[in-house]
């Protein structure tokens, strides 16, 4: 069901934790499922991402690629990191179910959070960003029973 990628990111989450007085921080949710995350961003002088954290309530695919994406993240660029999106999260994993789909975009949008507040606080405007939505479940259709 799931690969060993993410079972590994699950069991041995890379980068857990909080930056205090982050440059950055972004927290976005998924009312339906109940995972939130959390994105901690340290940015340098020269828009470098020097360090980034999470924590994320949530499950294993949750954890999971909330591990990869800080993986994916760090070091770069801000302009790099907002390449970073839901479907390279997967790739990076090798996949997961299409009922976990949903982790990865979690991942994508509180990187993209923790840009939007570090863009904020340093009044600039980083390209192709645009304003967070708290629960990623916003403009999806409800379900019918």
């Amino acid at each position: 069901m799931y690969s060993e990628k993410v079972m590994d990111h699950f069991q041995n989450p890379r980068n857990v934790g909080e930056i205090q007085d982050a440059s950055g921080t972004g927290t976005v949710g998924n009312a339906k499922c109940g995972d939130i995350m959390r994105i901690y961003l340290d940015i340098d002088d020269d828009q470098i991402i020097r360090d980034v954290k999470f924590k994320t309530f949530g499950c294993g695919a949750a954890v999971a690629t909330s591990s990869m994406a800080t993986e994916l993240v760090k070091g770069k660029s801000v302009q790099e990191a907002m390449q970073v999106t839901n479907k390279a999260v997967m790739e990076a994993l090798d996949g997961l179910p299409p009922v976990k789909v949903h982790c990865s975009l979690l991942a994508e949008e509180a990187i993209h959070a923790a840009l939007w507040d570090y863009a904020q606080k340093n009044h600039i405007q980083i390209e192709g960003l645009k304003p967070p939505k708290s629960d990623i479940s916003e403009g999806e259709e409800e379900e019918e029973y």
